[in-house]
């Protein structure tokens, strides 16, 4: 399977980062283009390149495989990285903006490359709201399918609509129990999405989802609740609390 491999051979977990490519290219024939002309082990040339690395964590939710999600996830998170001084020493670089990459050769493994000016932000962003917290705008829809830790409880959003507010608290029940359910001011939703409406009212919304199970399952409902392309979600995003105790 491609998403074991990727996780056996470019998964650094003793550097906290992920591979592009493994080994990079350096003195063979092929020319896989410009990235040749980066050091072994730098930027698209075998270090990480957090493009690929956030796609590797929208994978491993998309399986339903939410411990390995949240592991690659916390492993790019930047703060992360500068949680010690030893951390910082090694990542060099602001811990809190993402990097565009991170070195993956000695004596700089770990160290971080160029900030700031990088378009992994925005994907970082769709990753957490889209893969792990499963929020999906379509039109005048809020659908969900989130990939959450096992040990979690669920959590609160408060998603503005136009001038309108949805006060959602997303609830894991345990493990098979039953199909995702929404209400809606105490009203069930029959096709388990929140339709928005800008009635400048506030409104509570309650979703129950199934807790964790084996990630084949959950990629089956995954598959069926994003049949269409994703559109991102953060159109109206203002607040979440993540986890509740």
């Amino acid at each position: 399977m491609a998403m074991e491999a990727l996780d056996e051979r470019l998964v650094r977990r003793d550097h906290g980062l992920i591979q592009l490519l493994d080994p990079p290219f350096d003195t063979s024939t092929l020319d896989p283009g410009y990235i040749k002309g980066y050091v072994p082990g730098v930027r698209e040339n075998g270090g990480q390149y957090t493009h690929a690395a956030i796609w590797a964590a929208m994978a491993f939710a998309a399986l339903g495989d939410s411990r390995r999600a949240w592991e690659l996830f916390s492993m790019i998170n930047p703060v992360n990285h500068g949680s010690s001084p030893e951390g910082m020493a090694t990542y060099k670089v602001e811990p809190y903006v993402i990097a565009a990459d991170v070195y993956a050769v000695s004596p700089h493994t770990g160290r971080g490359g160029w900030t700031w000016y990088t378009g992994s932000a925005g994907w970082m962003y769709r990753l957490i709201v889209e893969s792990l917290l499963g929020l999906r705008l379509e039109v005048d829809k809020l659908h969900f399918a989130p990939c959450l830790p096992a040990d979690w409880q669920g959590f609160k959003l408060h998603y503005r609509y136009r001038e309108t507010v949805y006060h959602i608290a997303v609830l894991q029940t345990p493990a098979g129990d039953g199909e995702t359910r929404v209400t809606v001011d105490g009203i069930a939703q029959p096709d388990q999405a929140l339709p928005l409406v800008d009635d400048r009212r506030e409104h509570s919304v309650e979703v129950s989802i199934p807790g964790v199970r084996s990630y084949h399952a959950v990629a089956l409902h995954r598959d069926k609740t994003f049949a269409n392309n994703p559109i991102p979600a953060q159109a109206g995003m203002t607040e979440s609390e993540i986890p509740e105790d």
